[in-house]
């Protein structure tokens, strides 16, 4: 059986934040100092809650209906991605969070591949996302799926910035996709 994709919903709130504080731990263990500040989790988990209201974030779930990734289908970050980037182009990737267990899944690619869908599916040539500028695994990651990289932005307030894009056309996971909730009242549209 594969992995499900579903709409989250506010009983996922504390399942998110369990998985954001197992990537902080595993990158906190890589020398990675990203996602710990003081007093973001609480600002985190605010947002979480306001996009699954939207309707924007997404869980994925293994056979056994345990939480093991999540992504939002966010709006354009105007404070790195501009008018003439043409903002209406692309389907943007935020808070692509993959269990720890699922290391050698490919669950994170996988997610992106489904990302690509929901991008074609809607006309959108393009899936974007920014990263941490100074997380190199992470932008190396992005460019092993497929993105290129756009350009780094450097807002005194922001430790993004790193942007990259790839085509939505691009599959690199065919063999393995996710399957998306059916007959659910908070499935995909």
């Amino acid at each position: 059986m594969q992995d499900l994709i579903r709409r989250a919903t506010d009983d996922d709130a504390m399942a998110l934040m369990k998985l954001r504080l197992e990537a902080e731990e595993w990158l906190a263990a890589q020398g990675i100092d990203q996602w710990r500040s003081p007093g973001f989790r609480d600002r985190a988990l605010d947002k979480w809650r306001t996009d699954i209201a939207a309707g924007r974030t997404f869980v994925v779930e293994d056979v056994d209906g345990g939480v093991i990734g999540t992504v939002t289908l966010a709006r354009p970050d105007t404070d790195f991605w501009t008018p003439e980037d043409g903002l209406d182009s692309a389907v943007y990737i935020a808070k692509l969070i993959s269990s720890r267990h699922t290391a050698g899944d490919r669950l994170g690619g996988r997610i992106i591949d489904w990302v690509a869908s929901v991008a074609r599916k809607d006309g959108r040539p393009w899936v974007r996302l920014d990263c941490d500028r100074a997380n190199i695994r992470l932008q190396d990651y992005y460019l092993r799926e497929g993105f290129t990289h756009v350009r780094t932005e450097c807002p005194d307030h922001r430790l993004s910035g790193w942007m990259g894009q790839r085509p939505a056309d691009v599959i690199q996971h065919p063999d393995h996709p996710l399957v998306e909730a059916e007959g659910d009242p908070r499935a995909l549209q």
